[in-house]
């Protein structure tokens, strides 16, 4: 029922959202030097590495680093990223890896390949071997406030109490603080 959900979903939104994916590439490339994707080494189900594309919201001379872990994160930000930032709109290509099955709509957000001690603490825990979601239970209680032991709690009060109707929760409150604009602190 998952992987459906997920299939179909993300085949929807793809198409409902074609025409501003467009112009988010077609701004990206000229306000900004770069390749429109960034792609994002991230670490999926059972630890296994996967590419994960995001819409390039950072200067090319960016550090390959967590945004949080740069001085000043800010300054590397361009202006147009700031905007897809506020809102999310960088992780619509997200959609994707979702089709591809590396990813689901709701499950713990992957891991980058050198955040170490929130893989290993997953890997305790036995997150590891969900499929990682484009929101998830620690999201949207906390997001970028959260330790690391909170999302780990999270996500693992989340692997113990999976459903559909769960996850539709999720989603909801996920747009709604999109939409809000709530726990983004970059």
């Amino acid at each position: 029922m998952k992987r459906f959900f997920d299939m179909s979903a993300s085949l929807v939104l793809l198409l409902v959202l074609i025409f501003p994916l467009i112009i988010i590439s077609i701004v990206i490339k000229i306000s900004s030097k770069g390749a429109i994707l960034f792609w994002s080494d991230r670490i999926g189900r059972n630890n296994v590495v996967f590419n994960m594309p995001k819409f390039r919201t950072m200067k090319t001379s960016t550090p390959n680093k967590a945004t949080h872990l740069l001085e000043e994160p800010g300054s590397f930000i361009t202006p147009f990223g700031q905007f897809l930032r506020r809102f999310s709109m960088d992780e619509l290509p997200q959609l994707f890896s979702i089709i591809k099955g590396d990813m689901s709509f709701v499950g713990p957000r992957p891991a980058l390949f050198n955040q170490e001690d929130l893989i290993k603490m997953r890997k305790i825990e036995k997150i590891d071997v969900l499929i990682p979601g484009l929101t998830g239970w620690a999201q949207v209680n906390g997001r970028d406030g959260l330790s690391i032991h909170e999302k780990v709690c999270l996500d693992k009060e989340y692997m113990e109490n999976q459903s559909f109707w769960f996850d539709l929760k999720i989603i909801c409150n996920t747009l709604i603080k999109t939409i809000k604009n709530q726990d983004v602190s970059h």
